[in-house]
């Protein structure tokens, strides 16, 4: 199995292991977070956004990408989960970990374009798409997951997960790759 390969990141670990321990359901997958350290990688000097932090599994993978000029922002509105990341990133200047629910958060923004944006929450995905879309910079990334059937989907989510992607097919404005593997992953790259 390729995942076993893959080198995780040194704040990974540590992450993990707290978020195991407060029972934390909605861990990050190690393919995913595989591609979220090799796009990071790809823009030095980069502006990174991450939408649900949780505990920080996808900021460790974020960071670990990140070279040492990037900034990264984090925002989820679950201050328990976010602790963790809080903790492991305290010394880390390039982090930000912001307790603010999604939506407000980027209906409120107006700092320059990122680079990547990936939208593991609700806010940035399902709601205010639109201006998450906008605020990713000509030849950067929008980075979704989550986008296959899971145990842990609400019911009726089906539907949310088909708009989102005929939302994402009709921009003309970006460049589409889906992918069937790790839990679905859809990534635009932005050409206008």
């Amino acid at each position: 199995m390729l995942s076993a390969t893959v080198k995780l990141p040194d704040t990974y670990s540590a992450i993990l292991s707290q978020s195991k321990a407060i029972q934390f359901s909605m861990p990050s997958d190690l393919e995913t977070g595989s591609l979220i350290r090799s796009l990071t990688a790809s823009k030095p000097g980069g502006i990174f956004l991450d939408i649900g932090t949780g505990t920080g599994l996808s900021l460790s993978w974020m960071a670990d990408g990140a070279d040492a000029e990037a900034t990264i922002i984090s925002v989820d509105n679950n201050e328990h989960y976010q602790q963790i990341a809080r903790s492991v990133f305290d010394g880390d200047s390039r982090v930000s970990v912001i307790n603010v629910d999604g939506a407000t958060w980027l209906n409120s923004y107006h700092g320059p374009q990122f680079d990547l944006i990936f939208a593991d929450a609700w806010p940035g995905k399902f709601e205010c798409l639109d201006k998450a879309l906008s605020l990713v910079k000509k030849g950067g990334f929008y980075l979704v997951d989550d986008l296959l059937p899971r145990a842990n989907w609400p019911d009726g989510h089906q539907p949310n997960v088909d708009r989102l992607m005929e939302t994402l097919q009709s921009r003309t404005d970006f460049v589409m790759t889906t992918l069937n593997w790790s839990t679905g992953l859809c990534l635009m790259t932005k050409t206008d």
